[in-house]
Parts: C-alpha cells; sequence; structure tokens
C-alpha cells in the first residue's frame, strides 16, 4: 500500500500481509475465518514499507508494512520497533493525541491503539470479512475520533475507540452511490473536520461529524492529502503533483504550484509552513501564505510515503523503502 497511492497499493499488500489462512477446507479440516496475528519481531524493522508518521510528544512514531511500528527518540538518528503490536496487517496511518495516546489503521480495517507512547498496541477493531482497508484515523481528543477508508467507509467512535460505529455519508451531488475513496481526515484549528477523496473533492464538517458535505476544489484526481494551516488555511494534494489552497476554510480554491510532478502522498503543517512528499523523491515546502511552493528532488528519485517534522525542526522521510535517516537537509 503505498501511502496513498494507495487504493491500488494496499489492496495487493492486502493479499499477503498480517493474516493466518487456514489450511485448504476438506471435510475432517472445514474452512476457517482469517485471523488477526500478532505483529513479529524483525531484524532489521527499518528497511520496510513505512506509510505514516507523526509525533507523540517528542518521540517520532512511523507504521507501516507487517503491522511494524517505530520508535525514535532522538529525532529520528535511529529507530526501534514497539515492543508488542496486537495485528500484523499492514498500518496506513497513525495519531496521538498527546504523548501518550495514540491510534493506528490499516488493513482489513485494523484500529489499533496505544496508551504509552506507541510501545505496546491493543486491538480495538477488525474486519476479515471483507477486505475494506482504513486509510486514515483522527481524533479530537481522548474520547472522541474517526476512521476513513475504501469505498466511502468513516467510522467513528465517543468512547476513546471501545466501540466504532460506521457513519453513513449522503450522496454526493450528480451521483446515486457514496463509494468514494476516503483518503486522508484531519482537523483545522477551530475542530472542521475535512477528509480529502476522489475526484477532486474534499468533504468538509462543522458538527463534529454529524453531517458532511462536499467541497470541489477544482481537480478531477485523487487527493490523497491534506493539512490546515494558521488561520483558516487548508493545503490538499495528490495525483501529479497537484495541490490546491483554500484560504476561507474550504468555500473557495485556487491551484497552486507544488513544484513536483511525482504524485503527493503526505502533507503536514509546522509553524508557518507546510512540508510535503512525493512519489519520485520530492520534498516540497513553503509558507502557508505563499500562492505556490518549492520542491526538490532526491537523486535517488526514492519514492517517498510520509514526513514528520521532529522538535529540531528538519524534515525526517519515508518511503516504500523504510526511514531515510541521511541526507536530512534543513529547509
Amino acid at each position: 500500500m503505498m501511502k496513498r497511492i494507495l487504493a491500488a497499493t494496499v489492496l495487493s499488500f492486502a493479499l499477503a500481509a498480517g493474516f493466518a489462512h487456514a489450511a485448504a477446507p476438506t471435510a475432517e479440516n472445514p474452512p476457517k475465518a482469517l485471523s488477526v496475528t500478532p505483529a513479529r519481531e524483525w531484524d532489521d524493522p527499518t528497511r520496510f514499507m513505512m506509510l505514516d508518521a507523526t509525533l507523540a510528544g517528542s518521540r517520532i512514531v512511523a507504521v507501516g508494512e507487517h503491522g511494524i511500528v517505530l520508535l525514535s527518540d532522538d529525532n529520528g538518528k535511529t529507530f526501534r520497533q514497539a515492543r508488542h503490536v496486537a495485528a500484523s496487517s499492514t498500518l496506513t496511518s497513525v495519531y496521538f493525541v498527546d504523548a501518550q495516546h495514540g491510534w493506528a489503521v490499516g488493513q482489513w480495517g485494523v484500529i489499533l491503539s496505544t496508551s504509552d507512547g506507541g510501545e505496546t498496541w491493543t486491538l480495538q477493531r477488525s474486519d476479515t470479512s471483507i477486505d475494506q482497508p482504513l486509510f486514515s484515523v483522527y481524533f479530537k481528543d481522548t474520547q472522541r475520533g474517526w476512521a476513513t477508508g475504501l469505498w466511502g467507509l468513516l467510522l467513528s467512535t465517543q468512547d476513546g475507540g471501545k466501540t466504532w460505529v460506521k457513519q453513513p455519508l449522503p450522496p454526493r451531488p450528480g451521483g446515486a452511490r457514496t463509494d468514494l475513496n476516503l483518503y486522508k481526515i484531519f482537523a483545522d484549528h477551530v475542530g472542521t473536520l475535512f477528509i480529502t477523496a476522489e475526484k477532486g473533492i474534499v468533504l468538509r464538517s462543522r458538527d463534529d461529524g454529524t453531517t458532511w458535505e462536499y467541497l470541489q476544489t477544482g481537480n478531477e484526481g485523487s487527493l490523497w492529502s491534506g493539512a490546515a494551516g494558521q488561520g483558516n488555511v487548508i493545503v490538499v494534494g495528490g495525483l501529479l503533483g497537484h495541490m490546491y489552497r483554500s484560504a476561507d476554510g474550504g468555500d473557495t480554491w485556487q491551484k497552486v504550484q507544488s513544484g513536483a510532478t511525482g504524485s503527493i502522498t503526505d502533507l503536514v503543517s509546522s509553524g508557518d509552513h507546510i512540508f510535503g512528499v512525493g512519489l519520485d523523491g520530492f520534498l516540497i515546502q513553503g509558507a502557508l501564505d505563499a500562492t505556490g511552493f518549492s520542491a526538490s528532488q532526491r537523486p535517488d528519485h526514492a519514492a517517498l510515503t510520509a514526513v514528520v517534522v521532529p522538535k529540531d525542526g528538519v524534515p525526517l522521510l519515508f518511503s516504500k523503502n523504510g526511514a531515510l535517516t541521511a541526507g536530512r537537509a534543513r529547509p
């Protein structure tokens, strides 16, 4: 699952990672349901594909292939694997509300939670009856959270993830169904929720996810990521390096130059700047109030999947080949 190229890559890994299959059914051995198995310990977990990363206080937490969770307490110079992760399915997104409490989601609709800064993870939800992966997770506090995924899957919880319920969405304008892939959920500084989706659409909720409206950015392709900055600034990006910016909380959108030609897989805000990464080795950055951004390209053209900005202000990159701890350059 390439972070949010995603829908396609997610499905390819869905056939392989994370679950134990029963032997071929016979009269003596009837068919068994798929079962969730814990992640194993790897000799070098940093070489596997990572799909998302975030901060838990000053700690960096990254998630990816085989249920691997990486932790770093030295701004990404070194990483170690979490002590216990209850599922070995590919993880696509991670979010922390404070230094201790976080959630991760991924293949087979898995939702994991931690209350010790990412050292150990327990299983809150999975659905092995259908391979409908989750792409993103966001929590407003330790109780209220949402997860988004394939074919319009939107889940919500009001009790920290003890129970998750499917939330129906209205049909999009001009369409009879609600099966858009929902890629990235995030919130602005006043708590308005946004979800990037297919067909250049961004969904917005101003009432804690009770109702949703569809916003047209002017793009026709998939928007894989988004981030909210100071004030009412929202930035989204996706296929072929296309980026759109709103200065009024999503009411109107303008296309901005990303400087990249590779599809954008992640966007994060840090202070008054936006940082992003994309396929073909692109690192994107610029001021939130800018009408365009600059991009640099790695010589190795690595397929970048996630970026996090630690306390030292130097972007740390992740890719389909793992954590890229070398060659960090100050913006």
